[in-house]
C-alpha cells in the first residue's frame, strides 16, 4: 500500500506499478475494511487515469457493500462512471440510495445531493435540482452550517434564474444576502460567497437588459475579486465537516468576473473595454488549462469568444471575427456537451457574420436553424429581431416579416422581460416604418427607442436611432433638425466604435453640408465616408477570401471539421456600401 501510494504521487503518477501494487495486496486476504478501501483506490485510480472502465466498476461496485467511509466515496465514484457510460438512469437510483443512508455523515450527504442535483441540471430537470438543493439548505442548517446552506440556496438561485421564475428568485436571493452578510467565518469562503451571490444579481440584471441599472453591482462584484485576490489561502479546515466546500477556485472566480464584465461592456457598447477584459480573460485562461482540464474552463472560453465576436463584427473586423468563429467550432468539436448547449448560439453568430457580408439568404438560413435549435426565450426575441432585419433588407418578403413583427409586438405582450430587447424591436419597427416611407410612425417607434436606450444608457441603439431618425428629418428635408441627429450619432458611433453607424453618419453629413452649401464641410465628410468605405471594403474581401468563410453553408449536425480555400469574394458590394 505503502508503494502503491508512491506511485500515485509521483510526478508524473506511474499508474501501472500503483495498480499492480493495489492488485498485490487483495490475494493476501487483508482485513475487511482494507480490502474495501483497496478495491475503492483500485477503482479510483482506473477510473481517473486509464480508460479500464469495466475494471474499474468491478473494484467499485464491490466497495459499496462495506464501510460508511469507503460505500459512499465508491457510490459516488461510480454513479461518475456511469454518468460517462451514458448510463444515467443507473446513477440516480444509486445516489439516492447513498444520500438515503448517509443522513448520519454530513459531508458525504451535502456532497451527493449536490452530485445528484448537478445530474438532473444536466439533464435539464431543473424542477427536481431545486428540489434537491431546496433539501440540502434544510438539512444544512440543521447540522448548523449556514455556509453550505447559503452554497445550496445560491445554486439553487441559479437555477430559478436559468428556469426564468422570477417571483420565487427574488425572496431567495434577498435570504442568501442576509445569511451571506451574517455568517462569520474563513474570509476566502465568505467573499466566495459574496461572489456567487453578486454574479447572480449582475447577471440577473444583464439578462433582463438593464445595463445601467447593473453597474452598482458590477462594481461591488470586482471590489470582492479584488479583495479575494489579496487573501492568502489558509490550509485550515473547518471544524464541521459540512462546510468541507468551495464552490470555485480563486482562478476560475477571477475569470467569470472578467466575463461578466465583457457581457456588460458589450451591452452598453464600451467595445474597447470588452476587448482589454477579454484579452486578458483568455490569457489567463490559457494559463489555467494547461494545469487544468476543468470543463467549466472552455465553457467561460466558449461564452467570451462569443461575445468578443459581436464586438468584432460592429467595430468591422469581419475577419478576426470569421476566425473566431472557427475556434469556437473546434472547441465544440471537443465537447459534445459544449456543442450542444451552443449551437444555437454558433449559428446566430454565423448569421449576424452573414448580414455583415451581405449574405442574406445564408443569414436567413443561419437565424432559422438557430431558432430550431433554441429553447431559451430571450435568444429566441434576439434572433427572431435580427432575422426581421434581413427581412426588411431584402423588401419582397412582407408575409413572413409582418408575421415576425406580430410575434415581437413591443407594445403588447413582448415576450420576454428584456429591457434591450424591447428597444431593439422598437427599433426594428421604426426601420420597416421608415423602408415603406411611413415617417411619422418610423419617428414614433425611434423615439420609444431613444426613451428606453439612453434610460439604461444602451449606446449601440441610440447611435442607430440617432442616425436613422437623421435620416427621416433629411428626407423630409427639415435638415436643421437632421443635423441636431447625426452630429450627435457620429460622435457615440466614434465612441463605441461602430463602423457602419460611422459609414452611415458620414454619408448623411456629407449630404446634408452638400445640401446647405457648406463645402468645406461636405468634402470633410466625403472623405470620413472614403475612410470608412475603404476599411470595410478590405475588411470584406479579406473575410470572403479566407477558407472559413464557407462555414456561412453549414446549416446541420456538428461543426465541419476543415475548409477549402475560397477563390475570393463571392458577395455583392455595391448594396454593403
Amino acid at each position: 500500500l505503502g508503494l502503491a501510494e508512491h506511485f500515485r504521487t509521483s510526478s508524473p503518477p506511474k499508474v501501472r506499478l500503483c495498480v499492480h501494487c493495489l492488485q498485490a495486496v487483495l490475494p493476501r486476504k487483508p482485513p475487511a475494511r482494507m480490502e474495501a478501501r483497496t478495491h475503492l483506490q483500485l477503482g479510483s485510480v482506473l477510473y481517473h487515469h486509464t480508460r479500464n472502465g469495466d475494471q474499474a466498476r468491478g473494484h467499485l461496485e464491490k466497495a459499496i457493500p462495506q464501510f460508511e467511509d469507503v460505500k459512499f466515496e465508491a457510490a459516488s465514484l461510480l454513479s461518475e462512471l456511469y454518468c460517462q457510460e451514458n448510463s444515467v438512469d443507473t446513477a440516480k437510483p444509486l445516489l439516492r440510495k447513498a444520500i438515503q443512508i448517509s443522513q448520519q455523515t454530513p459531508y458525504w450527504h451535502c456532497r451527493l445531493l449536490f452530485q445528484l442535483a448537478q445530474l438532473h441540471t444536466l439533464e435539464k430537470d431543473l424542477v427536481s435540482a431545486c428540489d434537491l438543493l431546496g433539501v440540502g439548505a434544510e438539512y444544512a442548517r440543521v447540522v448548523g452550517s449556514e455556509y453550505t446552506r447559503a452554497l445550496f440556496l445560491l445554486s439553487k438561485g441559479m437555477l430559478l434564474l436559468m428556469e426564468r421564475k422570477l417571483q420565487e428568485v427574488h425572496p431567495l436571493l434577498t435570504l442568501c444576502g442576509q445569511i451571506v452578510e451574517n455568517w462569520q467565518g474563513n474570509p476566502i469562503q465568505k467573499e466566495s460567497l459574496r461572489v456567487f451571490f453578486l454574479v447572480l444579481q449582475v447577471t440577473h440584471y444583464l439578462d433582463a437588459g438593464q445595463v445601467k441599472s447593473v453597474k452598482p453591482c458590477l462594481k461591488q462584484l470586482q471590489q470582492c475579486i479584488q479583495t479575494i485576490s489579496t487573501l492568502h489561502d489558509d490550509e485550515i479546515l473547518p471544524s464541521n465537516p459540512a462546510d468541507l466546500f468551495h464552490w470555485l477556485p480563486k482562478e476560475h472566480m477571477c475569470v467569470l468576473v472578467y466575463l461578466v464584465t465583457v457581457m456588460h461592456s458589450m451591452q452598453a457598447g464600451y467595445l474597447e473595454k470588452a476587448q482589454k477584459y477579454t484579452d486578458k480573460a483568455l490569457m489567463q485562461l490559457e494559463k489555467l488549462k494547461m494545469l487544468d482540464c476543468s470543463p467549466i474552463l472552455s465553457s467561460f472560453q466558449v461564452i467570451l469568444l462569443e461575445h468578443i465576436i459581436m464586438c468584432r463584427l460592429v467595430t468591422g473586423h469581419k475577419a478576426t471575427a470569421l476566425q473566431e468563429i472557427s475556434q469556437v467550432c473546434q472547441l465544440c468539436q471537443q465537447s459534445p456537451r459544449l456543442f450542444s448547449n451552443h449551437a444555437a448560439q454558433l449559428h446566430t453568430l454565423l448569421g449576424l457574420y452573414c448580414i455583415s457580408v451581405n449574405c442574406m439568404d445564408n443569414a436567413e438560413a443561419q437565424f432559422t436553424t438557430a431558432l430550431r435549435l433554441t429553447t431559451h426565450q430571450e435568444l429566441w426575441a434576439f434572433i427572431v429581431t435580427n432575422l426581421a432585419s434581413v427581412y426588411i433588407r431584402e423588401g419582397n418578403r412582407h408575409q413572413e416579416l409582418y408575421s415576425l413583427l406580430e410575434r415581437i409586438n413591443p407594445d403588447h405582450n413582448f415576450p420576454v422581460s428584456s429591457h434591450c430587447l424591447r428597444a431593439a424591436a422598437f427599433y426594428i419597427r421604426g426601420l420597416f416604418s421608415f423602408f415603406q416611407g411611413r415617417y411619422n410612425e418610423a419617428k414614433r417607434f425611434l423615439r420609444e427607442t431613444l426613451k428606453m436606450s439612453n434610460a439604461e444608457d444602451l449606446n449601440r441603439l441610440t447611435a442607430c436611432s440617432l442616425v436613422l431618425l437623421g435620416h427621416i428629418f433629411y428626407v423630409l428635408g427639415n435638415h436643421r433638425e437632421s443635423n441636431n441627429m447625426v452630429v450627435p450619432a457620429m460622435q457615440l458611433a466614434s465612441k463605441i466604435p461602430d463602423m457602419s453607424v460611422q459609414l452611415w453618419s458620414s454619408a448623411l453629413l456629407r449630404d446634408l453640408n452638400k445640401a446647405c452649401g457648406n463645402a468645406m464641410d461636405a468634402h470633410e465628410a466625403a472623405q470620413m465616408h472614403q475612410n470608412f468605405s475603404q476599411q470595410l471594403l478590405q475588411d470584406h474581401i479579406e473575410a470572403c477570401s479566407l477558407p472559413e468563410h464557407n462555414l456561412i453553408t453549414w446549416t446541420d449536425g456538428p461543426p465541419p471539421v476543415q475548409f477549402q480555400a475560397q477563390n475570393g469574394p463571392t458577395t455583392s458590394l455595391a448594396s454593403l456600401l
